[in-house]
């Protein structure tokens, strides 16, 4: 396949399930690097506000419709040089509250998204899956892309479907594919989650909420919603060959539970913390990731550390944002969806 570079002024992007707590952060930084930007989300969480502060741009165009639809898809992709795919039930609790639904969008429907971009002239896609693919693994022990996958969870299980079926259509398609295994996401989004370790933990710190934490030993990548957009920008702006149907584990450094509580008690003007440690096994998973790759193809680096990500959480927590969390608990998790799926 040819290289071809072309500026981000020259794109225009389709981001499915571009409203998100990553797509509303992804969106405006391709929208200011200079991209024309159509996103296409069915608003499973009544997003609405994030619609409405992205309008000022110009070059932004919004379908409140599923992906699933063929007629719709059409329309989105008109004039689209790039897709990036975020849509789907997100995180293993709503998969699992959800399972039907879960199947229909995580696999089912992306599958056939695949299969349906072939002939489109686009030139980019870009499937957002996740580090937790690779389930658990003895201490000590770096995943890379080629480290062998355990998905422990529908979610996960779906996503290495997907992953396997695009690697499947290498040289039989006419676009650039490319995976990204995202890390734990954390950090604020205008779609605010705080069903996320990281900012869940933050938010229940702040308040001096009583917070159980299961399994504290047990570890995990994190990465800022931030840099994850970033590493996508860097994707589409690379040469194709480095990105042709390859693997890329998104994120920065690799916390326990514990880790990422003693930093945030740093952060805080007291000490006196209510936290319940149980040893559950709740969740199996307990892996440890490597991102040698994308440094050494793509030279991408975090730039935001999970000591950044809680101190901005905790500064918007003491200016009063998010005032509302207790009484509309939905609006900033994935707690369940609306009657649109």
């Amino acid at each position: 396949m040819e290289e071809s570079v072309s500026s981000m002024k020259s794109k225009k992007i389709l981001v499915i399930g571009g409203m998100g707590y990553i797509g509303s952060v992804l969106t405006p930084l391709l929208l200011e690097s200079g991209a024309t930007v159509c996103v296409l989300d069915n608003l499973l969480y009544q997003q609405t506000p994030e619609v409405k502060s992205l309008k000022a741009y110009q070059r932004f165009q919004f379908i409140n419709e599923d992906f699933r639809n063929d007629i719709i898809l059409n329309r989105a992709l008109l004039g689209v040089t790039d897709v990036i795919i975020l849509a789907g039930l997100v995180g293993d609790p709503i998969c699992k509250r959800y399972p039907t639904i879960a199947k229909a969008l995580n696999e089912v429907g992306m599958l056939h998204l695949i299969q349906f971009f072939h002939g489109k002239q686009l030139e980019r896609v870009v499937f957002a899956s996740t580090c937790s693919n690779y389930g658990i693994m003895k201490e000590g022990i770096l995943a890379d892309e080629d480290f062998p996958l355990n998905p422990l969870s529908d979610y996960a299980r779906a996503k290495v479907s997907v992953e396997q079926n695009i690697l499947a259509l290498k040289n039989k398609v006419d676009y650039c594919a490319t995976i990204v295994r995202f890390s734990t996401a954390f950090g604020l989004s205008s779609r605010m989650r705080f069903d996320l370790t990281i900012n869940d933990f933050t938010r229940a710190l702040f308040f001096k909420e009583k917070l159980s934490v299961f399994d504290a030993q047990t570890w995990r990548p994190y990465c800022h919603v931030k840099d994850l957009s970033l590493a996508i920008l860097k994707i589409l702006s690379a040469p194709s060959h480095k990105i042709y149907f390859e693997i890329f584990n998104v994120g920065g450094n690799n916390y326990n539970k514990q880790m990422i509580i003693d930093k945030i008690i740093a952060q805080l003007p007291y000490t006196d913390v209510d936290i319940e440690y149980t040893q559950k096994i709740i969740d199996q998973r307990n892996y440890c990731v490597s991102f040698q790759k994308i440094l050494d193809c793509l030279s991408f680096e975090p730039m935001y550390s999970v000591e950044n990500g809680i101190y901005e959480i905790l500064t918007a927590l003491n200016e009063g944002r998010f005032h509302d969390f207790r009484d509309h608990p939905n609006k900033y998790g994935n707690v369940s969806v609306n009657d649109k799926v």
